[in-house]
């Protein structure tokens, strides 16, 4: 049965997944777009549709948070880099529910940040839900794959990529990328850099029905060795330029499920790992066994002459998850949801008549 209700919508940020955000949730009818934050004095007063790279929307971007949340609106679509926990607590406590892609899916990679998040949440009676592309959705694809198995023994999900047009330093440097390679810091900086993928972990065992004895994160790392011009920033001679890492969620010694991710940039890698996928391999263990390959392509009538205009398909594959899931997160349970909470996520709105 077609979904007809509306929702009111505040944009938190216009950064590149915004600016996918901002477009998908102008052209869906369930939803309104009523305001957007800008934390950049430069963007506060500027239509919300110019930030984007679209037509003008009518909307005028604040950096006024209190009249934000006097607009009162369903949901906010939360897009920063990184979680503030001051902002979501404000945001979750005045009753609006978070859809998030700034890298949370359980919380618990916030520590004490993530009991405020939850009391903020149950004050409101509003709801936090954090997804993307990747942790997120695969993941969630992974726990519908094993929804045919009489038994489980492992859950696996390998993404594996060459990130050398990949140009995000704020990203990429809080995983290890351009560290010496014999930096004792490194397998700390790893865990922490890429805990949301702990937090996929955790994710995927409630869906299995288990608790964890243990989430280890396990880290390798490759070195360049010629200095490696990646634009806007240069990895040295000798310094980290391909990261693997292992998150491991144990049962009574036995891996139930592990998440792996591979990234290498340039041509002098040592050891030059080899990249043979393009997105992402699902395997459920079991009986029977399921395999399942997740990639990407432009449709027939994208259009990119630059790279950078290339990776808006990532920003788009990052921004939908949580802009999907808002109706079901409007109708949730107040408190912090994953994908293991929710019903199905439905595509609504996404067929164009026009």
């Amino acid at each position: 049965m077609p979904n007809n209700a509306s929702y009111r919508v505040v944009q938190w940020t216009t950064g590149n997944v915004g600016k996918s955000s901002v477009a998908a949730i102008a052209a869906n009818p369930l939803l309104e777009l009523v305001g957007c934050y800008a934390w950049s004095t430069d963007k506060s007063g500027k239509d919300v549709g110019e930030l984007a790279g679209i037509e003008p929307l009518g909307i005028t971007a604040t950096n006024d948070v209190d009249a934000l949340l006097a607009l009162k609106p369903d949901v906010v679509v939360y897009n920063p880099m990184w979680i503030n926990v001051d902002e979501l607590v404000r945001i979750l406590e005045a009753g609006i529910n978070v859809v998030a892609t700034a890298s949370f899916i359980t919380g618990h990679n916030q520590g004490e940040g993530r009991d405020r998040i939850a009391d903020a949440a149950a004050r409101g009676g509003a709801t936090m839900f954090g997804s993307g592309i990747s942790p997120g959705y695969v993941n969630q694809l992974a726990i519908v794959a094993a929804g045919i198995c009489d038994r489980v023994d492992k859950i696996t999900v390998n993404e594996a990529a060459d990130t050398t047009f990949y140009d995000s330093p704020e990203t990429e440097k809080p995983v290890g990328f351009g560290r010496p390679i014999d930096d004792p810091e490194l397998p700390a900086m790893t865990a922490h850099g890429t805990g949301v993928f702990g937090e996929a972990v955790r994710m995927i065992g409630d869906a299995l029905g288990i608790e964890f004895d243990e989430v280890r994160c396990d880290a390798e790392y490759a070195k360049t060795t010629a200095d490696l011009d990646l634009g806007s920033w240069t990895i040295p001679a000798g310094g980290v330029a391909g990261v693997f890492v292992s998150w491991k969620g144990i049962v009574s010694g036995v891996t139930r499920v592990e998440l792996t991710l591979r990234w290498r940039k340039g041509q002098t890698l040592e050891p030059d790992w080899q990249i043979d996928q393009d997105g992402w391999v699902i395997e459920v263990a079991g009986r029977p066994t399921v395999t399942m390959k997740v990639g990407f392509l432009p449709p027939p009538d994208f259009e990119a002459t630059t790279l950078e205009e290339f990776m808006v398909l990532g920003h788009i594959m990052t921004a939908m998850p949580p802009i999907n899931a808002i109706p079901a997160v409007v109708a949730a349970a107040p408190g912090i949801a994953t994908y293991t909470d929710l019903p199905m996520i439905l595509p609504n709105g996404v067929i164009r008549t026009d």
